[in-house]
Order: C-alpha cells, then sequence, then structure tokens
C-alpha cells in the first residue's frame, strides 16, 4: 500500500499539468498528470504536498485546498491511496521538472490530452467544485472497470460520457 499526493496548480483556467516522459519505467510514462509525489517518512498528506510541489516545479504553495482522497486498485500496482490537492496561490519561478515536462494547460484543453481514465472523473469534481470526496478507481492494465464516488458505484463513460450514481 502506498500513500501520494497529486496537485493541481491552478492559474485562472488553467493547470499546470507534468507531462512523464523523462523517467525509465514510469506507470505514468507519456501521460499528463497533476505534481505530486509518495510520502516520505513522518509526513502528512500535506507536508508531502507543499515538499512534492517545491522539488517538481520550484514553486512554494502558499494557498491549497485538501480536495479528496482518491484509491487506485490495479492487477499490476499495490493499492495506492492520492491524496488529492489544488493549489491557488504560490511563491517563486517556475523551474525545470527531472519527471517530465511541465505546461499551463487550458482545464477546457484537459479531454485532448493522454490522461488515465479516472482523471478524468476527478477533475470533473475538481471542475465542479465538489465537496471533499472519496472516489476509488479499479484498473485492469490501463482500462478503468469501476469508479465508486462516496460509496456508490458511478456507470457512464469516463472519456466524455455523463457519470451519475447508479441504483
Amino acid at each position: 500500500m502506498i500513500n501520494t499526493t497529486l496537485c493541481y496548480l491552478q492559474r485562472g483556467e488553467e493547470y499546470l499539468m507534468l507531462h512523464r516522459v523523462k523517467k525509465e519505467n514510469d506507470l505514468n510514462q507519456d501521460k499528463w498528470i497533476g505534481v505530486g509525489g509518495k510520502f516520505e517518512d513522518k509526513e502528512s498528506p500535506e507536508d508531502c504536498a507543499l515538499r512534492e510541489i517545491r522539488e517538481e516545479t520550484g514553486l512554494t504553495a502558499t494557498g491549497y485546498r485538501y480536495r479528496g482522497l482518491v484509491t487506485f486498485l490495479s492487477d499490476r500496482w499495490p493499492t495506492e491511496y492520492m491524496h488529492l490537492f489544488t493549489v491557488h496561490s504560490w511563491t517563486g519561478e517556475l523551474k525545470e521538472c527531472d519527471e517530465g515536462d511541465l505546461e499551463w494547460v487550458p482545464k477546457a484543453r484537459l479531454k485532448e490530452l493522454p490522461l488515465w481514465d479516472g482523471d478524468h472523473i476527478f477533475l470533473d469534481l475538481l471542475d465542479q467544485d465538489a465537496p471533499f470526496f472519496s472516489l476509488k478507481l479499479s484498473y485492469v492494465g490501463d482500462k478503468l472497470v469501476e469508479a465508486v464516488l462516496n460509496g456508490r458505484h458511478l456507470k457512464g463513460g469516463p472519456m466524455g460520457g455523463d457519470l451519475s450514481y447508479s441504483e
């Protein structure tokens, strides 16, 4: 079991996205994701988020919001608990990242990028300003096979189809 953070720095209608193209054997290879990473010993979710933002972007987050917990289940990887944050203010200058290429991407363009299917779900929740949520995403290979939001199964498609609670 792994604990990680994922942070979306927001500038107007854009998110700072990381195109993962630089690491060897990267499970996120060629995907676009937010910034973040694995917890270090004795770190809280906030500690990890702030450290990872600083390490990957050179920026120091000064205003952020803890948005949700995403549980990833996979037939290939250990269970991951990802703590999701949005960041609305920071100080410092953006630097080059050794894990991929950082780029400010308009939110309206996100669905055009190669994202994990489940990322579409939580990005929609962020866009809707949903209250704190728990989302479980189950994958077989790269295919999303189940999504459960706050204990209720979602039906519909993550690739632009409307998601709703199933009965």
